[in-house]
């Protein structure tokens, strides 16, 4: 039975979310405000949250910081009457894998986090270290050195990086990166794509104005080569 945290405090969604999710065969936790949800998700050790933004206690965007923290794979999914898209790109830039904006289907809902759990799973059978050109990755460590040095990457940037190393020579389109590394189909803009592909080269490739491994499909997306 795989077990689910759910971080809200409103006790008529709590009631509803743990109803939609029991009868799917989730067991089902429930932190009423950011000042326990760590201590509950310490305890439950979850394989997926599902939080919402607007908590006592403690921010949703602060507790987003502090599970990717602590365990960098475990699907977050946000929940949040806040439809202001800076609150979603923030959210997205600290490793949350989705966001729904209330009021939301219970059905969309336990879909959105079964999608999670299966990119999840399908992400657990590939290899968790990566190595190319002068670049070695280690995803269970969160890590990437380049000649050796130690190179910080953002949450969302990991997870780009991961899907182009899973998917090496295939062209993807931004469309198919929305969906598969942001987990969100109405991201605000393509152009969010291109902006982290800028900055991938930036610090993956050795001249970002020419580069030889995460390059351009003209008019369909990008693609990977060893």
């Amino acid at each position: 039975m795989e077990k689910i945290l759910v971080i809200e405090d409103d006790p008529a969604v709590q009631r509803a979310l743990r109803r939609t999710f029991e009868s799917a065969g989730f067991e089902v936790s429930i932190a009423p405000d950011g000042a326990v949800a760590m201590e509950v998700f310490r305890a439950t050790l979850p394989r997926v949250v599902i939080l919402d933004l607007r908590l006592p206690g403690k921010t949703g965007q602060d507790l987003c910081r502090e599970i990717k923290h602590e365990s960098s794979t475990v699907p977050i999914l946000v929940l949040s009457a806040a439809s202001d898209v800076l609150d979603k790109v923030l959210l997205l830039e600290l490793g949350a894998d989705d966001y729904v904006t209330k009021p939301f289907s219970p059905r969309e809902l336990l879909a959105r986090v079964r999608a999670a759990l299966r990119r999840l799973n399908q992400a657990s059978d590939k290899a968790e270290i990566f190595s190319f050109d002068d670049v070695e990755v280690n995803f269970s460590k969160m890590e990437l050195f380049r000649n050796g040095q130690l190179v910080p990457l953002t949450p969302q940037e990991f997870k780009m990086l991961r899907f182009f190393l899973n998917n090496q020579e295939r062209v993807i389109s931004r469309t198919e990166l929305l969906n598969e590394v942001w987990g969100y189909n109405n991201y605000p803009t393509t152009r969010t794509v291109d902006t982290h592909m800028l900055r991938l080269r930036q610090k993956l490739e050795k001249d970002p104005t020419d580069p030889v491994h995460f390059r351009t499909v003209h008019g369909t997306g990008y693609k990977f080569v060893r």
